[in-house]
């Protein structure tokens, strides 16, 4: 019996696909962690934290992606970014300050101190990264779609 080719790219690639895509999904939580206090934020994080899951998918096929992050979550995750920046927004509209202002600001060198930057932040880069896996996503589907016909 012949064996069913297998997914993805070679050996070479998996191994360090393995060793790299943690280390890539840790350092974009990083950058939105720390994007209050340097060069960063949501915006980057998040695009560090897809580009993580599209690295398994080019190394091992999309079936191993899916099983890590399939189309649904990434959805709840978009829209789940979209309703934390919402929410923030909607708490200093009640408030009756800008957004941005309803906590205390920011004290330098201080990781847990910089008012509703971080959860901005957070929600942004969940927007960010599960909308960017999504559109890669559709294009795999895409692609595969038209091959079929």
């Amino acid at each position: 019996m012949r064996k069913a080719p297998e997914q993805g790219m070679s050996l070479i690639v998996k191994t360090v696909t393995r060793l790299t895509v943690g280390l890539i999904l840790l350092y974009g939580v990083y950058i939105v962690s720390q994007g209050h206090l340097s060069s960063g934020g949501g915006f980057a994080g998040g695009v560090m934290i897809a580009l993580s899951f599209v690295h398994l998918m080019l190394a091992f096929g999309k079936e191993t992606a899916f099983k890590k992050f399939s189309e649904a979550k990434a959805l709840f995750f978009e829209s789940l970014g979209v309703l934390i920046f919402l929410g923030i927004a909607l708490l200093g509209l009640v408030g009756g300050v800008f957004f941005l202002n309803f906590l205390p600001p920011g004290e330098a060198f201080r990781l847990f101190s910089g008012g509703t930057i971080p959860f901005s932040n957070i929600a942004i880069s969940l927007n960010v990264g599960a909308g960017l896996f999504t559109v890669f996503l559709a294009i795999v589907l895409l692609n595969n779609d038209s091959e079929r016909k």
